[in-house]
């Protein structure tokens, strides 16, 4: 049986085009980025699961978990989606694509060698020249009018222009009236602190324009405050959109927009 290579110890790396596409990145999400590529590149650009990437991640606390799950948004692709977010799949289509091109290279290289009756140690060691990435220019006037005007209309302008206005496109179907996002975005970040403040674009892709401050969901977070107090947990009110509690000299926090109201240790 031919034996076919399919398993690659090295990742070229596209220094620019790499730069430009995390220039908005922290630097703790530049690491998470480079982990996952790693990880997907040793698994021969296989899928995987949202609970390998937080496991290869090192996540100990929600803060990471978090961090984790917006890069694989704004990175990865679902292969399958799943009610759980944690068994989701994701894949990197660039990976896909480089390791099939050196799968084929490989592979052509070789019936070359046979055919010309190169030796096998020549092949073993002959160099592999990578793709020279070609670049897809972004014209001039790349976004419309409309979105635009949304953007101009943002309090505070955080993340990519660029990742928005595509999320704007993917949802546009999905959006009652685009005039009304910019309100609905700049109400919601009242008062919260500038490194809490979700990129616009991560705010789309997690369509949190539905959340609405109805008296239902007001009275939802009240009935999660009573239950932390009788759980022994201090309310110390609001910050933003966090809910601080205190309990054993810790300080903790709640998202009142994370739909699972998960606690998370202050550092």
């Amino acid at each position: 049986m031919e034996k076919e290579t399919n398993k690659f110890h090295a990742l070229q790396l596209f220094t620019d085009t790499f730069t430009a596409e995390t220039v908005h990145l922290t630097n703790n999400k530049i690491g998470i980025y480079i982990r996952l590529l790693s990880f997907a590149w040793t698994k021969n650009a296989k899928p995987f699961t949202t609970e390998s990437a937080y496991r290869i991640c090192q996540c100990m606390n929600d803060q990471c978990c978090i961090d984790v799950y917006e890069v694989l948004e704004e990175f990865f692709k679902v292969d399958q989606d799943n009610k759980d977010r944690n068994k989701k799949t994701w894949f990197h289509k660039r990976l896909i694509q480089e390791h099939e091109y050196l799968s084929n290279k490989y592979k052509v290289r070789a019936e070359a060698g046979k055919k010309g009756g190169l030796a096998k140690r020549d092949f073993a060691t002959s160099k592999i020249i990578a793709p020279i990435p070609i670049p897809n220019p972004i014209p001039n006037n790349k976004y419309d009018s409309s979105f635009e005007q949304l953007w101009e209309k943002l309090d505070i302008k955080r993340g990519s222009k660029w990742k928005a206005f595509q999320l704007i496109k993917k949802h546009i179907s999905e959006i009652p009236d685009i005039e009304q996002l910019s309100k609905i975005y700049n109400n919601q970040i009242k008062g919260i602190e500038i490194q809490f403040i979700p990129h616009f674009a991560t705010w789309l892709s997690q369509k949190r324009w539905e959340i609405q401050e109805n008296d239902q969901k007001i009275n939802h977070l009240a009935n999660i405050i009573e239950r932390m107090k009788k759980l022994g947990y201090e309310h110390k009110g609001q910050d933003g959109n966090f809910e601080k509690f205190f309990k054993d000299g810790k300080t903790y926090k709640i998202d009142k927009y994370d739909e699972k109201h998960m606690l998370q240790l202050e550092q």
